[in-house]
């Protein structure tokens, strides 16, 4: 039986650290930053790691 296809849109979303994490990028900074205070829209820029329990199947999907 061939593999499964990994998924598009995830593998566009999250990238694999050295050590194994996966690291994803911030939610709410694409739109409506006027009312969002700089402090806010700075730290959104930050890249972060996906929860340890989400982590097996995001694995699953970018492969």
């Amino acid at each position: 039986m061939p593999k499964m296809k990994g998924k598009a849109g995830a593998k566009k979303r999250f990238k694999l650290t050295g050590s194994g994490r996966v690291k994803r990028e911030k939610a709410y900074h694409s739109h409506i930053l006027t009312k969002k205070t700089t402090k806010r829209k700075r730290n959104l820029r930050k890249s972060t790691l996906v929860d340890k329990a989400d982590e097996k199947r995001i694995k699953t999907i970018i492969s």
